[in-house]
Formats: C-alpha cells, structure tokens, sequence
C-alpha cells in the first residue's frame, strides 16, 4: 500500500522560507514520478510541481516558478519542496503524491499523502 507522509508545514510570515518533506513506502520510490499539490480552504486542488525519478527534470506550476524547489533523495525514500519568499497566497495544505496528476483538476487518490498545512501571514 502505498503511504506518503508529509511534514514541515507550519506558520510562517510573507517572504520566509519553509521546506516540506515527503517520506514515502509501500512502493519502488526510485521509479516514481513525485509531484506536489496542494488545496486551499474552499478551492480546487493546483498542481503545484512534479519530478522525474532521476531528480533532474523539475517541472513548476507558473504560480510557485522561481520560489520553490522539488528535490527527492532516492536513498532515503523522501520527496521535497523547498518553499521560498512565500506569500499569503500560498497558504493551502500541501500534499505529497506519488505519479503524475491531471494539471487543471487534479483529483485525491489513493497515491496522496495526507498533507501538511502551510500557513503564510502576517
């Protein structure tokens, strides 16, 4: 079964920094393509950013392009999104997902974690 648990969300004000890990099992996390997404109270989910398995070909939502970093660690079994300059904006919880998702409407699956807050204000 597959499980993805994420963490490092939190509260944090306009500008600063924040990094979300993703500890994954109960699938070849080597051979997955990792993305981020996340829901904002009373929105649609957004794909945020996703990774090949290599690590070396990042793909970015226009919204987050230039302030955030996906970066997995095979060894470890870990996906992360480095969230810089962050805005009010993106407040919303974040979830981990193994595979790719359908980038307009992104639909919850069984390949999701169970996501962490991230919470940007002043």
């Amino acid at each position: 079964q597959v499980q993805l648990v994420e963490s490092g969300g939190g509260l944090v004000q306009p500008g600063e920094s924040l990094r979300l890990s993703c500890a994954a099992s109960g699938f070849t996390f080597s051979t997955s393509i990792m993305t981020w997404v996340r829901q904002a109270l009373g929105k649609e989910p957004e794909w945020v950013s996703d990774l090949n398995t290599k690590g070396n070909s990042p793909r970015y939502a226009d919204s987050v392009k230039g302030r955030f970093t996906i970066s997995r660690d095979n060894a470890k079994n870990t996906l992360y999104l480095q969230m810089d300059s962050l805005k009010p904006e993106d407040t919303a919880l974040y979830y981990c997902v193994k595979g790719l998702v359908f980038t307009p409407r992104p639909m919850k699956s069984d390949n999701w974690g169970q996501g962490t807050q991230v919470t940007v204000s002043s």
